[in-house]
């Protein structure tokens, strides 16, 4: 037990998440950029927790994942493997920064668990990133493929939208996680595409294949944070379901402060300090 009467968990590791998928048990996994966040999700029991480049859309207000740096995957990663002794946590690789050579790919995935201690690294695409899988893999940093609806590649995909539902792109993203799981990865995204589709993916995988916007049958389904709490207004994609809808609740609490401000009401006397008693009358 902890201090505060909860009890301890182990720390999720790869043999954990392959045991999991063994046995047919989901693992629910979730995005996080800030400590007191990701605080939150390992208390309540999430086994995964991404450090995604989404960060880039619900953090700073992109409008793509394009413009995220290194430097800034580094800052939000850090803060919430700081905050998580129980979940695995996953590094999203930003744009272009596995995409040059297989040696840049390698020294940025190692800064991930260098410098923020986080559990593997995500990348995105099929079969054209296998190399930088496979390289960063025999360097000793567990990697994660990503494939379907990759947003670092949207403009080739023809936008944002879903992946795989003919016959001939459902055999290239099966092919892909194939090659994938060759190159070494030791799990697969599966984003935005068929339930079929990754029905066949997830069957046929010897490593767990997870799913965002992609059905019922995966080893497990990621969320955006931002999106299950109703706190990211300019979409919500189709696959999601909002457990809590926090913004007007904030909405309605910074009106009420600027309202106290403005009548008085806040502060209250219980909220003020006062010097020490007889010190105030020294003062010139």
């Amino acid at each position: 037990m902890t201090e505060s009467g909860e009890t301890q968990r182990q720390k999720i590791t790869l043999t954990t998440l392959n045991e999991m998928k063994a046995r047919g048990e989901p693992v629910s996994w979730l995005t996080a950029y800030d400590y007191p966040t990701a605080l939150l999700m390992d208390r309540s029991g999430v086994e995964m927790i991404l450090v995604g480049d989404s960060a880039g859309m619900t953090m700073l207000g992109y409008e793509t994942t394009l413009p995220v740096t290194m430097e800034q995957m580094i800052t939000f990663t850090a803060a919430v493997c700081r905050a998580t002794q129980y979940a695995f946590v996953v590094g999203d690789m930003p744009y272009m920064s596995y995409q040059v050579s297989a040696e840049e790919a390698i020294r940025n995935a190692g800064r991930f668990m260098a410098e923020c201690g986080c559990d593997a690294v995500k990348l995105e695409g099929g079969a054209r990133v296998a190399p930088a899988i496979e390289a960063i893999t025999k360097a000793g940093v567990p990697v994660l493929g990503h494939i379907g609806l990759t947003p670092q590649n949207y403009t080739q995909l023809g936008g944002f939208k879903a992946q795989g539902r003919t016959e001939e792109a459902a055999r290239t993203l099966i092919e892909d996680a194939r090659v994938l799981e060759e190159a070494g990865a030791c799990a697969i995204l599966l984003e935005c595409m068929p339930a079929e589709v990754a029905k066949v993916i997830t069957e046929r995988a010897s490593i767990p294949a997870y799913g965002i916007g992609s059905g019922p049958h995966v080893d497990g389904q990621l969320m955006i944070v931002h999106d299950m709490l109703g706190l990211f207004e300019r979409f919500t994609p189709k696959f999601v379901k909002q457990y809590a809808n926090v913004s007007p609740i904030l909405l309605g609490a910074f009106a009420q402060y600027r309202e106290d401000v403005k009548s008085g009401d806040f502060p209250q006397p219980e909220h003020v300090y006062s010097m020490v008693e007889g010190e105030a009358e020294k003062l010139p």
